[in-house]
């Protein structure tokens, strides 16, 4: 069997082995330390392989952004931040025909410009706006599928763990990616207030139980003082790292440092963290962290076998052979992303497809950081759509509700993928969208 039969037969058994349920880690370390010494033909080099990729996987300075984003992210997540940011999104957004649906496409925008986690936007929300929307007579479909729908953002909106992970597996700096991410963000939540409006006013049952309940007017109206304390915090969060990161101030990894520092400060002054909180939150920053580094490991290790074996340059001999052209290949590759999505979650869908596109897509003259855009955005596709939509699944957990049926939430979420469908081909088309900020 020549390498490059080896190396597709490699990925084939890989994808059956994470079907049947075997972890994505282990799996993508045991597939290419397999790989390595089919190829060529020495145990010993396999191991030696898997031993020095494993140490210089992640000895990088840059890997110090996953913890500081993750710790940042809990800090606000446990300070009621998320509450009070639908609290006066809610207040501003009163008057308007699907009012409480787009105070939490808002809510959760900027909530998502500090927690980098679309699950943690997921959880907050479900708590936070769910009861109240479905209180204002909102139906449970639509008030499930907006939190569900909207906590996509939290991966799209920097700062963003799925862009430092496509940054570190495609080589492309963290930094242009966070700010790459900014106007698509904001595209992807103005499609989705422009479509819930468009829906209160034309299907006003999809969204409205009781359409005159829900258009009333709020007799509490929110004092500007009240909005300012509760807004201030966040949004001087969210400015403090986009503005040091976009005026060239920070790294990714000092914005990662001063943005935990920062949401530490917010949790103390809030008196929302006691030492047990304290610790709970180290602990779980180190329990996601030591995961999401050891699926680096385990996909760089992935991504070496890949080339050995010559894998990306068969591809993309067979996509130039067929004719498809550059956008032929992205709307396959997409395709293939997408049907992922249904099976799989984002993080095991980039770990699987990056190290196999990039090089192909370089090499057809892609710019990666719109690539990597335009590949998130499919991959987040996928944590809305059946039989997996881990979103969906969040949503339904944490509301615990048994007359809320998961087909429910399910179908409430289905206008927002078909926004992020339309986005997606629009920032494909067009890539100056993903990078006019950063050139």
């Amino acid at each position: 069997m020549d390498e490059i039969t080896l190396g597709f037969t490699l990925v084939g058994a890989m994808v059956a082995l994470i079907l049947v349920g075997l972890p994505i880690g282990v799996t993508l370390i045991a597939s290419a330390a397999v790989g390595v010494w089919l190829i060529r033909d020495n145990p010993d080099l396999a191991f030696r392989f898997t031993a020095m990729a494993t140490y210089s996987g992640i000895q990088d300075y840059l890997f110090a952004t996953i913890p500081l984003f993750v710790l940042m992210g809990l800090l606000v997540s446990i300070s009621n931040v998320g509450k009070d940011t639908f609290e006066v999104a809610q207040a501003m957004m009163r008057r308007v025909r699907g009012g409480l649906g787009m105070a939490t496409v808002g809510a959760n925008a900027i909530f998502a410009a500090v927690t980098g986690v679309s699950i943690a936007s997921a959880a907050v929300f479900t708590k936070v706006a769910v009861p109240e929307m479905t209180r204002h007579g909102y139906t449970a479909r639509f008030a499930t599928g907006t939190v569900a729908g909207s906590s996509i953002l939290g991966m799209m909106i920097p700062p963003s763990l799925l862009m430092i992970v496509y940054g570190v597996l495609a080589e492309v700096s963290i930094g242009q990616m966070f700010i790459a991410g900014i106007i698509p963000g904001l595209i992807l939540a103005v499609g989705f207030a422009a479509m819930i409006f468009l829906m209160a006013t034309f299907a006003p049952r999809f969204v409205y139980d009781d359409q005159a309940a829900a258009l009333q007017v709020s007799e509490r109206i929110m004092p500007a003082r009240e909005m300012v304390v509760k807004a201030v915090p966040i949004l001087l969060l969210v400015a403090l790292i986009l503005g040091g990161l976009y005026g060239g101030i920070f790294t990714p990894t000092e914005a990662g440092a001063v943005g935990a520092a920062g949401a530490l400060l917010i949790a103390l002054a809030r008196r929302r963290l006691s030492w047990s909180r304290f610790w709970r939150v180290l602990k779980e920053t180190g329990l996601v962290s030591a995961a999401i580094l050891f699926l680096l490991i385990a996909a760089g290790l992935y991504s070496r076998m890949l080339s050995m074996a010559g894998v990306p340059q068969a591809i993309g001999d067979l996509v130039e052979q067929l004719g498809l052209g550059p956008y032929g290949f992205l709307a396959a590759f997409l395709a293939i992303i997408l049907l992922m999505g249904m099976i799989l979650d984002s993080t095991s869908i980039l770990l699987i497809m990056v190290p196999i596109g990039v090089p192909i897509a370089q090499a057809m003259g892609f710019d990666l950081i719109h690539f990597g855009i335009v590949v998130i955005i499919a991959v987040e596709m996928g944590l809305l759509t059946p039989p997996f939509g881990i979103s969906v699944f969040t949503v339904k957990t944490t509301l615990a509700d048994p007359r809320i049926g998961i087909e429910t939430i399910f179908a409430g979420a289905l206008p927002y993928v078909a926004v992020m469908g339309l986005s997606l081909v629009l920032i494909a088309l067009v890539p100056e969208i993903a990078t006019i900020l950063v050139r």
